[in-house]
């Protein structure tokens, strides 16, 4: 893993779109490349433009290195005394406080201390990396300020999977036993099931379980999302499931590279979810995050016609 360490300008930053999404109204980011090195990751498309990848001469879509700040703290210091406008805050939006490059300069441990050592800030964790457990103490401090999510994208059977297309974070199941731990401790957590890759993570089996399991762990809303067919992501994944012998949920993954194939597979990703909250808890717990420009008119209808919990994003 190659690491660059760069110096970005913002600390706390509104984010609009995070808050239609209804996750957070502000955003803290650590860097802008994540050393988890997820195949599928979409960040590229977001930030391809930022003249820092030209500076260290990578490719915004590829994988393999790590762009890190680990001057974050003191601007989200500075942001969280002197911002007058609080609320929730992501940490992070693009990247993971907690991957390996993060975790070198303890940037989660310390954003959480540099925002929440002032009053009137929450913070919203996300994150796939069981680290996280080593900060219990700083959650613990201000526990009722804290919602703490970790990413889960698929089954604890699918782990051969996860490794190959999240090759540098934590297992599902380590990420899981984190859920478990906080739900112990009395913490507010949430569910993020993002992204439900096609024959991985997304039959109503593998959703009745991950459900049922967010459930267990008192996950007081459950936010999920397709799989972002922008960039180079999922050819990415079609060739490692491929070089890996995975060749049935390779073929499923280039079934979405198109536009038909991913209104049919967000089609039926929205009613097995929709199915499986209703059945194990409420609907009204239910975020369906989803950016309808990709959907065929019909699939667009008939979600319309029962789309309770789907959280409309983008023009449409």
């Amino acid at each position: 893993m190659r690491e660059y360490v760069i110096a970005l300008k913002a600390g706390i930053s509104f984010t609009i779109e995070f808050w239609r999404k209804k996750l957070a109204l502000f955003a803290v980011n650590t860097g802008l490349k994540c050393g988890h090195g997820c195949l599928y990751c979409s960040t590229g498309c977001l930030m391809r433009m930022h003249p820092a990848f030209t500076r260290v001469g990578e490719n915004p879509f590829a994988v393999g290195y790590a762009m890190v700040d680990p001057g974050t703290p003191d601007r989200v210091a500075r942001d969280a005394c002197q911002k007058r406008r609080r609320g929730m805050v992501q940490v992070c939006t693009i990247v993971d406080a907690w991957a390996p490059e993060a975790q070198k300069y303890k940037l989660g441990r310390q954003c959480l201390d540099a925002i929440l050592s002032q009053p009137g800030w929450t913070v919203r964790v996300l994150t796939k990396n069981a680290a996280v457990l080593n900060d219990f103490d700083v959650i613990s401090q201000y526990s009722s300020r804290i919602l703490l999510g970790l990413s889960i994208t698929a089954t604890t059977d699918k782990s051969a999977i996860t490794s190959i297309i999240e090759p540098n974070a934590s297992s599902v199941s380590e990420r899981l036993n984190v859920l478990k731990e906080a739900h112990k401790c009395g913490f507010r957590s949430y569910a993020m099931l993002c992204p439900l890759l096609p024959a991985v993570a997304d039959s109503s089996d593998q959703i009745e379980e991950l459900v049922g399991t967010a459930i267990e762990y008192g996950a007081e809303e459950i936010f999920v999302e397709p799989v972002n067919p922008r960039g180079a992501g999922l050819r990415l994944t079609q060739a490692a499931l491929e070089n890996n012998g995975y060749l049935h949920e390779a073929a499923a993954v280039e079934g979405i590279r198109k536009k038909e194939g991913w209104s049919q597979y967000v089609t039926h990703l929205v009613s097995n979810v929709q199915r499986s909250v209703r059945r194990l808890s409420d609907i009204s717990r239910l975020r369906f995050l989803l950016y309808p420009s990709r959907l065929t008119e019909a699939d667009k209808a008939r979600i319309r016609e029962d789309h309770a919990g789907v959280i409309w994003l983008g023009k449409d």
